[in-house]
């Protein structure tokens, strides 16, 4: 062992240690560790996922170069860690006010209603950083919580977009409107094209609901449109990460 990882070595950490959070995935851990408000504890990772990252992001946690089988170990069965694990802990919450910093284009809200799956929330949150959006709005009490396996589908994205978590999603929307945001909810039976919806519209607000349900009539109630996708009638309905996707496109190219 060269006196450098010598240097940088710590005992393997208790895989049922409760101290904390485990992120895995280059991605997922690089973006944690270049955002100033997570709090890092260490990093386990294989000589490849070092070089990886590099010396300046894993200058600011411990951490402990080992073999792929024992990150492995210290992570939920399958998951793709890629050489690498940083305990940390949650990010702290942030309110929707301080997520909405001025822009020079149009600003977009994703609001969540009871998406519960950690995997579509996290390519949401992947694909609305990638159409820099400014937060993702999600209720805390009908929402996944924080955890490896949707900071990984989020590649990156949790640290880089504020995921915003409210008690009440009709009431944040009422403050989104009196903020200036134009509010449409996403569902099949909407009573006009996206497109149509938005078209004079400035920032928006954009409902996606879950797959079973859709979106709660309360909510729904609550948004100044409620508007479509048009998609072939060979199939019902699209799955909710798609239809972000496919939604924050048409919002952007507009």
């Amino acid at each position: 062992m060269s006196s450098k990882d010598r240097r940088h070595f710590y005992p393997r950490p208790d895989p049922k240690s409760s101290d904390g959070l485990w992120l895995y995935g280059l991605h997922a851990v690089r973006a944690a560790l270049a955002n100033p408000r997570r709090k890092v504890h260490r990093a386990v990772l294989s000589n490849r996922a070092r070089d990886e990252i590099g010396a300046k992001l894993l200058g600011r946690v411990r951490h402990e170069i080992v073999d792929g089988d024992a990150v492995a170990r210290l992570l939920p069965a399958g998951a793709v860690h890629q050489g690498v694990a940083l305990l940390c802990e949650p990010l702290p919450r942030i309110d929707i006010e301080d997520a909405l910093a001025p822009a020079p284009r149009r600003r977009i809200v994703l609001v969540l209603d009871q998406i519960s799956d950690p995997h579509n929330v996290g390519a949401i949150l992947r694909t609305s950083a990638a159409f820099a959006a400014s937060a993702v709005v999600i209720q805390d009490r009908n929402a996944p919580p924080e955890t490896g396996a949707l900071a990984k589908a989020a590649s990156g994205a949790l640290d880089t977009l504020p995921l915003v978590s409210v008690v009440n999603i009709s009431r944040t929307l009422d403050r989104l409107q009196e903020i200036g945001f134009w509010r449409i909810a996403l569902a099949g039976d909407g009573e006009t094209t996206l497109k149509d919806a938005s078209a004079d519209a400035g920032d928006i607000a954009l409902v996606l609901g879950s797959e079973g349900s859709g979106i709660r009539r309360l909510v729904r109630e609550s948004c100044d449109a409620v508007a479509f996708i048009p998609i072939d009638a060979a199939m019902d309905s699209l799955n909710v990460s798609n239809a972000a996707a496919i939604a924050l496109y048409e919002l952007r190219r507009e």
